[in-house]
């Protein structure tokens, strides 16, 4: 399990999610045709969050890039990038409806959520290139109707965790013991 993927899932569940991670999306071989991969494995999404409240699905596709240049709008946002490949979902509209649907029936059909879930994508981000590939990006973002979780997003939901009662996940003890004032 990739640990940004479980810090992004432990965040979203504080927000009153359920998460799954590593989600696995079994396309018909009809849908693989449709996408050109039609000897392509199951479709894996980072995390999956439920909102029960609104039946919502919440794709949300987990790129940390920590120790690493960071995510450039260039690569999301101009056909054919040089590694726009890395951003399937968001720069393939056939793909996207094709899993995105597919994953709406599959959680319907095994009962985790209600008929007929909204499915909304979104990225988690744990840094940008630079301070213009964030604002480029929350504005494509915002165009398009996903949702773009930065590191500002991430360090609100640690430093809740450091504050809240215990809990017996990775994230909120090593949020608190670097979080949390020494007496």
């Amino acid at each position: 399990m990739d640990a940004f993927e479980q810090l992004v899932s432990d965040a979203l569940w504080s927000e009153g999610c359920w998460t799954q991670t590593e989600v696995k999306v079994s396309l018909t071989k009809e849908e693989k045709a449709l996408i050109g991969r039609t000897s392509a494995p199951r479709w894996e999404l980072d995390v999956v969050a439920y909102v029960p409240l609104t039946n919502t699905l919440r794709v949300i596709e987990c790129k940390s890039y920590l120790d690493s240049t960071g995510v450039s709008a260039t690569d999301l946002m101009d056909e054919g990038a040089r590694y726009a490949s890395r951003y399937k979902l968001f720069t393939d509209a056939t793909l996207r409806q094709v899993v995105l649907n597919r994953l709406g029936l599959q959680f319907t059909e095994l009962g985790a959520c209600a008929a007929h879930p909204t499915v909304t994508l979104g990225m988690a981000c744990g840094r940008f290139k630079t301070a213009g590939d964030r604002d480029r990006l929350r504005e494509h973002f915002k165009i398009q109707g996903w949702e773009l979780l930065d590191e500002e997003w991430l360090r609100a939901h640690l430093k809740q965790l450091a504050t809240g009662s215990y809990e017996n996940k990775t994230s909120a003890v090593v949020a608190k013991l670097l979080l949390r004032r020494s007496a």
